[in-house]
């Protein structure tokens, strides 16, 4: 959504990929993005590259559930940062696996301490830390780096706030050398207590921002008029701009999957062709016929086909651009069509590729 990828999962899946990022053993990045996180994104380069760089973004916010599903592809559930920090709570107790809690006041930081172990007596926490406060470029990173690796945690939660914390994470979380990290915000001060969750109800309606404007009107009054101010006409462009073109292909498009099945040309040398078919929506992401497993260094999107492109379908070509970058290459989208270039412009995602007028001219990039 406007340039921030969100991961379609539930509580369990979440859960279960957490697991297996920490049997990794390799540091991984989660986010839990919300309505600010959209507004940010529009204006910080910096955090939206953080974003689509993460290795698995939640959604934290009844009205991104909303937003999707006039996108055309529910998201199954919230999944807020202050309702999975619990969960994993659980599950580290559980497993015995070491948490670490990085940020909050002081005073704060003590509360939470006491009252978590009062409800999870047998977790295993292997540190709390509140740094001195300081702006980002001013803060001893190394220092604090050096303590967490020393604890050896296998989750980190990250308390500094947005966009703080996710730039904190951008750049440290290699050198913490975490498994499981998180920015979690708030979360910090629901679990000592000096701060109060909106009530379930509330949460359910998608009203907890109002509760937390009036607890602090001064300060997130403004964010959140602007917030809203940016987001909804971008989401209502974006769903616009889904519905026209699919309305436009409509005529001249049959099953999504049938039409990806013989879709992925062979591996040639370094560079991997993709053809896609002409609609690129939620069924086609997830046809796993289409898109290569394997780590790849240069992928060609062959776009020459494709009238339809959908919110879902943008989110694929996104982490596919994502994975070769990570591998040190570079994703060429050959001969998009208007259709095609406006909807990732319009998502913010146009920067990630490449871009060429045809395969050939696109293989030429590649080579060079």
């Amino acid at each position: 959504m406007m340039g921030v990828p969100i991961d379609q999962l539930n509580t369990t899946q979440a859960i279960g990929i957490v697991g297996e990022m920490i049997e990794s053993g390799t540091p991984h990045v989660i986010a839990t993005a919300n309505f600010d996180f959209l507004a940010l994104v529009q204006e910080d380069g910096d955090l939206k590259q953080i974003l689509q760089d993460a290795d698995l973004i939640l959604c934290d916010g009844t009205p991104l559930l909303w937003a999707s599903k006039f996108l055309g592809d529910p998201l199954p559930e919230r999944l807020a940062g202050s309702d999975m920090v619990p969960v994993l709570l659980d599950l580290a107790e559980v497993k015995d696996y070491r948490v670490f809690f990085l940020g909050g006041r002081e005073e704060v930081v003590s509360e939470a301490e006491e009252n978590i172990m009062k409800r999870w007596p047998k977790l295993n926490i292997a540190g709390m830390y509140s740094p001195p406060f300081a702006p980002f470029d001013e803060m001893d990173h190394a220092g604090i780096c050096e303590r967490i690796r020393e604890a050896k945690p296998d989750m980190l939660f990250v308390c500094f706030g947005c966009p703080k914390q996710e730039k904190w994470l951008a750049k440290n979380f290699r050198d913490a050398g975490v498994p499981v990290t998180m920015g979690v915000g708030a979360t910090i001060d629901f679990l000592a207590g000096t701060s109060k969750r909106a009530p379930v109800w509330m949460r359910r309606l998608g009203l907890e921002w109002f509760f937390r404007m009036c607890q602090e009107p001064k300060r997130l009054a403004g964010r959140y008029w602007k917030d809203i101010r940016v987001v909804v006409p971008g989401l209502l462009k974006q769903v616009l701009q889904t519905r026209s073109s699919g309305a436009e292909s409509e005529h001249a498009v049959g099953d999504g999957v049938a039409a990806a099945e013989d879709s992925a040309d062979a591996v040639e040398s370094a560079v991997t062709v993709i053809r896609l078919p002409e609609r690129v929506d939620a069924l086609v992401a997830r046809d796993s016929s289409l898109w290569p497993t394997a780590a790849m260094h240069t992928v060609i999107i062959d776009a020459r086909e494709t009238v339809f492109l959908d919110s879902t379908g943008s989110g694929k070509l996104a982490r596919l651009a994502r994975m070769t970058r990570e591998n040190g290459g570079k994703c060429v989208l050959a001969g998009g069509n208007e259709t095609v270039l406006k909807t990732l412009e319009l998502m913010k995602l146009r920067s990630l590729f490449v871009e060429a007028g045809s395969v050939e001219e696109a293989r030429k990039l590649a080579e060079a």
